[in-house]
């Protein structure tokens, strides 16, 4: 299974597979249908109060990400939305892109996302 992760605004390729935005609310300035995706999981990005104290700053982003993985296991629809999500990820077996629209592309949850997927057993 691959995961790999997209900016919405960058264009939908054939390759992307299924495409899940994991952002809580939907991108400035684009058009449902234009974005392409498949399924929306906004349950699953990180609480509003953790995104603006996190602001993308890559000093921050060491405990942004330990931050984020407890709110995950604490937040009851944080912690439904990822179970589902992993589901998802194992349903479709070829090809997953989890979209974001944060301009930075190193530093945000969707590289939290993909690091907690990667690891789950490919059988489970």
């Amino acid at each position: 299974m691959a995961i790999q992760l997209k900016r919405i605004y960058q264009a939908p390729e054939q390759d992307d597979g299924y495409r899940i935005l994991i952002d809580g609310v939907w991108p400035r300035g684009i058009a449902k249908d234009k974005a392409k995706v498949d399924e929306w999981s906004r349950d699953v990005a990180p609480s509003k109060e953790l995104r603006q104290w996190f602001s993308h700053d890559p000093d921050k982003f060491g405990e942004f990400k330990e931050k984020y993985r407890q709110e995950l296991q604490q937040n009851n629809e944080q912690a439904e939305a990822l179970d589902q999500l992993k589901k998802t990820v194992r349903e479709h077996q070829k090809q997953v892109t989890l979209v974001f629209a944060a301009k930075e592309e190193t530093y945000n949850h969707a590289r939290v996302l993909k690091e907690i997927l990667d690891r789950q057993p490919k059988d489970s």
